[in-house]
């Protein structure tokens, strides 16, 4: 394995994310869990290039599938790529399914590790790696990535190759990957892999289930997780690096496996620990953020916590019946389900959960830390909420939205969308489909979090302006 390359370093410190990354490598921190101490900076700069070069999947397809997924595109698209030479249609692929350029090749993307044979193996950057006004930020959510569209033209591509389906071609046939792109199915994907394991996660034999409640999430962003006491939405789970491991679970990787990779996600999650929320770069009404700033402490802070030096994050869980934010989420498991993830090796057999119980049986979901808040759109966690905007008017909500490729919204704090009251009229492409956020289906609903309903629309707007700055 190779040190992370000067190119690379210089690619994460380009403009004014510099800070968010190298500046937790030179912490004099040590990583100690009962294991060997290691110094922080030195874990985490193992980790990060573990990410972006070391597969721990099977291949999902090799470059030739990869080149030739114009093929499939609707027109003009596929004329446009047909014209084009190989580096710009490699381009026009990564723009399509949202796939952010490697820092040491902009052929090849973040989110997949290619190897020598040029086979592509997706990482966990997939999800937790995107862009934000066309700059990727360490740790941001990719909400631009496009993961059904993509396995769905892959296996097209493949059967003109006449090439075996991989475990990604398969399994989405029977679990959906997500019906928006930028979000996906995640949650239910632990469920279906965590079936077929025994808490020593070695395979046992099970009929698939098919009572599953599909969902999209929208994935949260990995500079919180420092501030974090446990994961996901409803916090039923405590963080850690062998959490970090349970989308590994394939037929392909045994116990064995995961015992081999523990020490890699020690460094993993040290590189996660280290990452720091970025700064907004526009412009800042000072006068508003004094007065935004005392309005969130009144109005805000019990839920979401402090910020600064001296900040304090309560991790609080908040009754469904109080944010009144879709609930599908919060059904979806049963306490026997989360109790198998925390009683496994990934939970140290429950040692891990030790006075978490009552979490396995949560009546709400956790308020997020609102650091870095500008640059994780869209909002809740289904990711229904286009703008910070949108969140403080409630009543204003898009039904149907769609966002604009890379366009930010620096007025609303957010993603620049296109607002509608219907679906488009007309039988759509699923790949144009899922171009569209419709709050009306089950799981994605852009309801509750009323609370800005008790603020004027002047402290509404201090507000915007003091979450700018956290």
């Amino acid at each position: 394995m190779n040190p992370i390359g000067i190119e690379q370093r210089r690619w994460f410190q380009r403009g004014a994310w510099r800070t968010c990354l190298l500046g937790a490598f030179v912490a004099a921190a040590v990583v100690c869990r009962g294991e060997a101490a290691v110094p922080r900076a030195e874990q985490a700069d193992r980790g990060l290039e573990l990410l972006l070069s070391k597969a721990y999947l099977p291949a999902d397809f090799d470059q030739e599938v990869f080149d030739d997924l114009w093929t499939t595109w609707e027109t003009p698209l596929r004329s446009r790529a047909e014209r084009a030479p190989v580096e710009e249609r490699r381009r026009m692929a990564m723009e399509r399914y949202g796939l952010v350029p490697h820092p040491r090749d902009p052929s090849r993307s973040m989110q997949y590790v290619v190897d020598a044979e040029g086979r592509w193996v997706m990482s966990c950057l997939a999800c937790h790696q995107g862009q934000v006004r066309g700059t990727a930020i360490p740790g941001v959510p990719n909400t631009s990535y496009a993961l059904e569209t993509l396995t769905e033209e892959v296996r097209l591509v493949k059967v003109q190759q006449r090439k075996a389906f991989s475990h990604m071609d398969v399994g989405s046939l029977l679990l959906p990957l997500g019906t928006t792109n930028g979000t996906t199915n995640a949650v239910i994907f632990g469920v279906a892999l965590m079936r077929h394991r025994d808490p020593d996660l070695s395979i046992v034999q099970r009929p698939p289930r098919f009572d599953l409640v599909h969902h999209d999430m929208d994935a949260p962003a990995w500079w919180h997780y420092a501030r974090r006491k446990s994961l996901y939405a409803d916090g039923f789970a405590p963080k850690g690096h062998r959490i970090l491991m349970q989308f590994l679970l394939v037929k392909e990787n045994g116990p064995e496996k995961f015992q081999e990779w523990e020490d890699d996600f020690r460094g993993i999650e040290s590189w996660i620990e280290s990452l720091e929320p970025p700064q907004w770069t526009g412009g800042i009404d000072l006068g508003l953020v004094d007065r935004g700033r005392a309005v969130y402490a009144e109005h805000c802070a019990s839920c979401h916590g402090t910020h600064g030096p001296d900040g304090v994050y309560p991790d609080r869980i908040v009754p469904i019946e109080e944010v009144g934010t879709d609930r599908v989420r919060l059904d979806s498991l049963t306490a026997q389900e989360r109790g198998q993830l925390n009683d496994s090796w990934f939970g140290h057999y429950g040692a891990d959960a030790v006075g978490m119980e009552d979490r396995e049986s949560p009546t709400g979901y956790v308020a997020p830390s609102l650091d870095g808040i500008w640059a994780s759109a869209p909002y809740f966690h289904n990711g229904s909420v286009p703008t910070l905007w949108h969140v403080l008017h409630p009543g204003e909500r898009p039904t149907v939205w769609r966002r604009t490729p890379s366009g930010y919204d620096d007025a609303r704090v957010g993603l620049e969308v296109e607002e509608l009251a219907e679906m488009p009229p007309g039988r759509l492409r699923s790949s144009d489909r899922r171009t569209f956020f419709d709050t009306r289906k089950p799981g994605k609903s852009a309801a509750g979090h009323d609370f800005p309903d008790a603020l004027t629309e002047d402290e509404k707007t201090a507000v915007l302006e003091y979450l700018k700055t956290i």
